[in-house]
């Protein structure tokens, strides 16, 4: 779904001001370690991990779930939290001006079932990329997410 209808609302009252903007994103690794991106444009170089909006109600780890199968086709289940970000660099003005500042809770996800397409029609292109090679991102993400990691991490 590309917006909600509470930001639908939100956007009609407030119009393009900045607003924190909760949200979720996936790192999915594939059986070689590649994690999966997703493109929301072929006009555009500019990638993002599966992501997108906590609705009203919603678990952060809700969330990535509906997220991930909106965006990938694919189920999938949270295993742990990789870390939790924001701050003015996590700031993004959408095509149509809108101003968001993400407060990102990121999760490992194993993948459980599905086929890798875009249900919701927001993704583009879908690819797995090697870790050391991994394309121009929207968000700042820190390096350090990306490596595979046993424990918790502390990226706050």
């Amino acid at each position: 779904m590309p917006i909600s209808e509470y930001y639908l609302n939100l956007r009609k009252k407030i119009g393009s001001e900045l607003i924190f903007n909760p949200s979720v994103a996936a790192i999915i690794r594939n059986r070689r370690g590649e994690i999966l991106f997703q493109r929301p444009s072929l006009n555009s170089d500019i990638w993002s991990l599966p992501a997108g909006a906590i609705e009203i109600g919603e678990t952060p780890a809700e969330a990535v779930v509906r997220e991930v199968w909106e965006e990938t086709g694919l189920k999938v289940s949270p295993t742990k939290v990789i870390g939790i970000f924001g701050g003015k660099d996590f700031r993004f003005t959408y095509p149509d001006g809108n101003q968001v500042e993400y407060i990102i809770v990121m999760f490992e996800c194993t993948i459980n079932s599905g086929n890798l397409e875009a249900v919701d029609g927001e993704s583009a292109e879908l690819q797995f990329f090697n870790v050391d090679s991994i394309p121009k991102l929207a968000i700042p993400y820190p390096r350090e997410v990306f490596y595979p990691s046993s424990s918790e991490r502390t990226l706050f």
